[in-house]
C-alpha cells in the first residue's frame, strides 16, 4: 500500500519525517518496502500490509494506525468550500434508478445514485495524488471512484445510465450460457456460482470485479449510475480465481470490505464529483440491504492479557489504544466489553484484541516471561519424533532434504500412480499443477534432474511428506532418488556409480529407525529396470499395530532411463528411487535399548558356500537359517554370489559367512560342525541347496 503522507495529513497531524513514520509504523507491524520523495515536503511510503488487514488498504484506515501509535486524533478530510454547496444526498425507497438484490447471501448491502455528468480530465492535485499511489488517471468520472477507493478503501463503479436497459440494477447469479465483454475487452464466459450486476436483460458487471465495456463511461456519456456495494468475499474471491481476474476492487472485496461504509462512499463520491466539475447527483440514493450488519462484541479481561503477555497494560492505556483504533468498550467487573468495528474483519476472538493492545503499547516494554502452564503439555505425536529422527539418519547418510509441491502435472504423475488414478485439482493454477501427487518421487526425480541440469553430476535427495489417492486418500511417506556416485571421489579408492545394494542400505537404514525388520521380494513396477526392482515387506520387533506383519510398504529399484532422460536426468547415469509408507508404521513400539557386556569367549567363523537355484533370493535363505534358532548362531551374512566356470546353468553359488558365539564357554570344533550340518541340511530340505 502505497500511502502518499500529505494525503495522510488530510486525516492526522503526523509529526516528524517521513522516515520517522516509517520506523514507527515498522515496529507495529507493517514492513517498509521504500520511500519516494514526492515534491517537497512529501514522500511517498510503501508500507507492506498483510492480507488480514484489508482496513489498511486505504489512506484512512492507515491514518486510522498512525493516529493510534502517536496518540493523536483522527479527523474526516474537509473538501472546500465549494463542495460543501453539492446538493445533500438523501435515501429514498424508491428512484428513478430501479435496484433489487436478488442474491442478498451474496450481495448483502448495495447502493446506488444518479448523477449528471459532463466526462472529461480530472484536476492536477487529482491525478498527483493517484498517480502516487500507482493509479493511471483516466477521466473524471474513473479517477473519482478510484480517489474513493484509494481514501477510504470501498471500491466504486459507474455505469453509463443511458446503456442500462430498463433503467434497472439487478444483482444476481449469471445463468448458464451468459458472457460479457470486460473493461479488459475480453469477452469472458460466467458460470452460475458468479455474482453479476444486470440490467433488465444482461449481465453489465461482475459483481466486485469488474466492470462490462457495453456500460462503460465515455465521452458522449451525460448520466451515469453510481455503485457503491459490499459483496460477500468468498463469491469475489471464488470468481476473481475461476476467471483469473485480479484488480484493485477484487483484493478489497475478497480480503474483507466494510459492510457500514458504502453509503459514506457514495456521499464522498459525490462530493468530489461536484468538486472537480463532473457532475452532480441528482439528491437522493437507493440503499439495498438484506438488514444491518451487528458489530461483534467480545469480552477482554484484565487476568487474559496479564496471563497471555506475562506483565499487565494499564487501563487507560488499553482503553486510549482500542478507542483510537474504532473499538468501543464498556467496563465490566474484570474488564470491558469490546465492541468492534465492522472495518476490523480480523478481529474475532479475546486474543486478537489483546494482540491489538499490545502491538501499540510496544513489544519492546513487555518483558520476557516463561509461561505459567496450568496443565500437562500433551505428548508429542509420534509421527513428528519419527520425521525428526528420520531427517537426521537421512542427513547422515550424505542426502539433502527437498521440500516439494504437493500438486504436479498429470504427466509427471502418470508413471508413478501405480496402484491409482491421481486426484485432479478442480481449479489448478496451471496445467503444471493439475494434480494431487500420487507419490513423492515425481517433484524429488524433477529436482535431482534440475540439479544436474545446473552442472552438478550427483544427486541425493529425501523428502517426508504427503501423498494422495482417490482410494487410500492422503497418506505420509519417505522417498529419496539417488544418482550419479556412490560416495564423494576420493583418492584412497576407485570411484563407482551407486547400485542397488547401495539403495537397499539406504532403505535398510531407515527400516532399523522406524522399528521394523526389512524384507525385499523381487517385483515389476511400471517406472523401475526389470530386475533391479524389489518391493518392500516390514515385519515388526516386537508388539505391532494389525496388520503390520508382513505389510508392503513401498518399492525400492532403479529408474527407467528412458523415464529418467525426459526428467532431465542423462540415460548413461544410474538412478536409484525408493519410497515407503509411513503410516502404517504409527504406533509400533520399538524395542527399548539396553548395553551388552563385550563377550568374554572367542568367536568362531565358518564360511560354506551352496548351489541355489538363481531365481532364490538370498533374504530366504537368511531367514531359513535363523529360523532354526540354534543358541550359538550369532550371525549370517553372505559374502559372495557367483554364477560361470564350474557353475550349473540355472544355479548361483552362495557363499555366506556364519558366526557362532557362546556367552558362557569355548565352542569346541565339533559344537560348532554340529551347528553347520545342521543349516546345511535346513537348506537342502528348504531351498534344494547343494554344498560345494
Amino acid at each position: 500500500m502505497k500511502v502518499l503522507l500529505s494525503w495522510l495529513r488530510d486525516f492526522v497531524d503526523v509529526p516528524g519525517r517521513p522516515e520517522d513514520v516509517a520506523t514507527t509504523m515498522s515496529v507495529r507491524g507493517f514492513a517498509v518496502e521504500g520511500i519516494e520523495a514526492a515534491g517537497d515536503n512529501d514522500a511517498v511510503i510503501d508500507f507492506e500490509v498483510t492480507a488480514n488487514r484489508p482496513d489498511c488498504l486505504s489512506v484512512s484506515g492507515f491514518a486510522r494506525e498512525v493516529a493510534t501509535a502517536y496518540g493523536l486524533g483522527l479527523r474526516q478530510p474537509s473538501l472546500p468550500s465549494a463542495a460543501s454547496q453539492a446538493p445533500a444526498l438523501e435515501p429514498v425507497e424508491h428512484s428513478e434508478i430501479d435496484v433489487a438484490i436478488e442474491a442478498p447471501d451474496l450481495c448483502p448491502r448495495y447502493v446506488a445514485a444518479v448523477a449528471d455528468i459532463t466526462v472529461g480530465p480530472s484536476p492536477a492535485w487529482m491525478q498527483s495524488r493517484l498517480r502516487a499511489a500507482d493509479v493511471r488517471p483516466t477521466s473524471n468520472i474513473v479517477d473519482v471512484t478510484n480517489y474513493v477507493l484509494l481514501e477510504l478503501g470501498q471500491p466504486m463503479h459507474a455505469f453509463d445510465f443511458a446503456r442500462l436497459g430498463g433503467g434497472q440494477i439487478r444483482v444476481r447469479a449469471a445463468r448458464p450460457g451468459e458472457t460479457l465483454r470486460t473493461l479488459d475487452n475480453r469477452v469472458r464466459e460466467l458460470a452460475p456460482d458468479m455474482l453479476v450486476i444486470a440490467d433488465a436483460t444482461r449481465p453489465v458487471a461482475i459483481a466486485g470485479v469488474m466492470g462490462g465495456a457495453e456500460s462503460e463511461v465515455k465521452g458522449g456519456t451525460r448520466a451515469i449510475v453510481l455503485e457503491s456495494a459490499y459483496f460477500n468475499p468468498l463469491s469475489v474471491r471464488r470468481t476473481s480465481r475461476a476467471l483469473d481476474l485480479k484488480t484493485e476492487a477484487s483484493i478489497r472485496f475478497e480480503r474483507g470490505a466494510d459492510p457500514r461504509i458504502p453509503d459514506a462512499a457514495m456521499r464522498r463520491a459525490c462530493a468530489l464529483l461536484y468538486l472537480i466539475g463532473a457532475g452532480k447527483a441528482r439528491g437522493t440514493f437507493v440503499d439495498r440491504h438484506s438488514g444491518r450488519l451487528a458489530p461483534t462484541v467480545l469480552p477482554l479481561r484484565r487476568e487474559k492479557i496479564t496471563s497471555l503477555l506475562g506483565t499487565s497494560i494499564p487501563d487507560e492505556e488499553v482503553r486510549r489504544i482500542l478507542e483510537s483504533l474504532g473499538c468501543a468498550l464498556q467496563a465490566t467487573g474484570d474488564g470491558w466489553n469490546v465492541t468492534v468495528p465492522t472495518w476490523r474483519v480480523d478481529v474475532t476472538r479475546e486474543v486478537d484484541l489483546i494482540e491489538e493492545a499490545a502491538r501499540h503499547y510496544g513489544l519492546n516494554r513487555i518483558p520476557v516471561t516463561f509461561p505459567r502452564l496450568a496443565v500437562a503439555p500433551p505428548p508429542v505425536d509420534p509421527r513428528i519424533t519419527r520425521a525428526r529422527q528420520l531427517r537426521g539418519l537421512m542427513t547422515g547418510q550424505g542426502f539433502s532434504e527437498a521440500v516439494t509441491f504437493g500438486f504436479c502435472s498429470a504427466q509427471a504423475a502418470a508413471p508413478f500412480a501405480v496402484d491409482q488414478s491421481p486426484v485432479p485439482i478442480k481449479n489448478p493454477l496451471s496445467e503444471a499443477f493439475a494434480v494431487l501427487r500420487p507419490s513423492l518421487l515425481p517433484g524429488l526425480v524433477e529436482s535431482a534432474g534440475r540439479n544436474i541440469r545446473r552442472g552438478r553430476r550427483d544427486a541425493q535427495l529425501f523428502e517426508i511428506g504427503s501423498r494422495f489417492g482417490r482410494r487410500s486418500g492422503e497418506s505420509e511417506a519417505v522417498a529419496f532418488v539417488w544418482t550419479g556416485a556412490s560416495r564423494p571421489q576420493h583418492w584412497s579408492e576407485r570411484a563407482r556409480d551407486v547400485d542397488l545394494f547401495d539403495a537397499k542400505g539406504v532403505v535398510s537404514a531407515i527400516a532399523e529407525a522406524v522399528g521394523v525388520t526389512m524384507e525385499l521380494q523381487p517385483t515389476h513396477a511400471s517406472f523401475l529396470v526389470p530386475g533391479q526392482a524389489a518391493t518392500v515387506v516390514a515385519r515388526a520387533n516386537g508388539p505391532a499395530p494389525a496388520g503390520l506383519i508382513d505389510a508392503h510398504i513401498g518399492l525400492v529399484g532403479r529408474l527407467l532411463p528412458a523415464l529418467g532422460d525426459t526428467l532431465g536426468l542423462p540415460a548413461t547415469v544410474p538412478t536409484f528411487v525408493a519410497e515407503l509408507a509411513l503410516d502404517p508404521l504409527v504406533g509400533l513400539r520399538r524395542i527399548s535399548l539396553k548395553a551388552v557386556a563385550p563377550p568374554r569367549f572367542p568367536l568362531v567363523e565358518r564360511d560354506i558356500s551352496v548351489l541355489l537355484d538363481e531365481s532364490t533370493p538370498a533374504g530366504a535363505v537368511r531367514e531359513s537359517l535363523h529360523a532354526l534358532a540354534i543358541p550359538i548362531l550369532a550371525g549370517v551374512r553372505e559374502f559372495d554370489r557367483y554364477q560361470g566356470a564350474g557353475v550349473p546353468d540355472g544355479k548361483v553359488s552362495l557363499s555366506i559367512r556364519l558366526t557362532f558365539l557362546s556367552p558362557d564357554r569355548t565352542l569346541t570344533d565339533a559344537e560348532v560342525q554340529g551347528a553347520v550340518d545342521a543349516l546345511l541340511r535346513v537348506l537342502a530340505h528348504r531351498h534344494g541347496a547343494t554344498q560345494r
